[in-house]
């Protein structure tokens, strides 16, 4: 990681901003602070390089205000939303407006760690996409007609009961599709299947 990276962190809740401030610093990264989006907002014209991890729900801006902000304004940095209550319709939204990863609380440190990697291989990336469309339609193409059912519905917010009731199957059924699915397309998570999926569609 270049040492010009800079991870920016806008959370209301000071005890987080700040375990996670001293975790990244642990790794070398340098990080900077933020108590609410409209106050990133202020500085995100200089802000350096790097990415953003910001939580979902704060007062004022949300998190998923400040992703169409971020957009809106056409500023390059990838955005890592972490929310407390994660779900395929959250994940979907959260990618669509421009996310490049989502992390449920409590996470792990090498979670976050992980995600942050990847939110900068991005930054460092002119294309925004760590998966080429065309190495994503050849992995698609793997499915079978079920598995790319579910993909579908997944991908369009719909949790495992609705799927199962919809499809005239068992919840574990779609388990073991949403299984196969992750397995072939080799996804690492439901945000990279996600992305896979909407980089197609953009492509």
């Amino acid at each position: 990681m270049t040492a010009a990276a800079v991870v920016h962190v806008i959370d209301d809740d000071e005890a987080l901003r700040d375990s996670i401030q001293m975790f990244l610093a642990n790794e070398g990264l340098e990080v900077r602070t933020y108590p609410s989006a409209d106050d990133f907002l202020a500085v995100i014209e200089t802000a350096p390089a790097g990415c953003v991890v910001t939580d979902v729900r704060m007062p004022g801006m949300s998190g998923m205000d400040l992703l169409a902000e971020i957009a809106r304004l056409g500023v390059a940095l990838p955005v890592i939303v972490v929310t407390g209550h994660a779900d395929v319709s959250l994940a979907v939204r959260a990618m669509k407006k421009g996310a490049v990863d989502l992390l449920e609380k409590p996470f792990q440190g090498e979670e976050l760690i992980d995600a942050v990697r990847r939110a900068l291989e991005v930054g460092r990336d002119s294309r925004q996409n760590a998966l080429g469309a065309q190495e994503a339609q050849a992995r698609l193409a793997t499915l079978t007609a079920r598995e790319t059912e579910v993909l579908d519905r997944l991908v369009r917010g719909q949790p495992n009961k609705v799927i199962a009731y919809e499809m005239g199957i068992s919840p574990r059924t779609v388990e073991v599709h949403r299984a196969n699915v992750m397995k072939k397309t080799q996804a690492g998570s439901l945000s990279e299947l996600v992305r896979m999926f909407l980089n197609i569609e953009r492509g």
